[in-house]
């Protein structure tokens, strides 16, 4: 793979991990905890706040495991490693890296 390739998916990448890291501080209010006042807050408002939630929480989690894979890239960018399967060591095909280049391994592996 070329430099300017490598150069594409690490811009890629960072921005990708700038734009989780907006999301996760914009999106820390929902995930506050949900008063039990029942004076202010009636049981209906409470339920649908207490899903809000659980959706917000699902949601910072799933942020968590893609910066995770996202800092797992960028690390096989700066040692070399990028693009190439981290179960056999053969070349993953550019359209998967294209699709997600976030993917550690190449077709073959993952299908196994």
């Amino acid at each position: 793979m070329n430099e300017a390739l490598l150069s594409a998916f690490r811009k890629r990448l960072e921005k990708e991990l700038a734009a989780l890291h907006e999301e996760t501080r914009t999106g820390a209010y929902g995930a506050r905890p949900v008063t039990l006042d029942q004076q202010s807050v009636g049981r209906l408002s409470r339920m649908d706040a207490m899903q809000q939630q659980a959706m917000a929480k699902a949601t910072q989690a799933r942020r968590k495991t893609q910066v995770r894979r996202i800092q797992a890239a960028l690390t096989r960018l700066k040692e070399e490693e990028f693009g190439y399967c981290s179960e056999c060591g053969e070349k993953i095909a550019l359209a998967r890296l294209e699709f997600d280049p976030t993917i550690p391994t190449c077709i073959g592996c993952a299908a196994s």
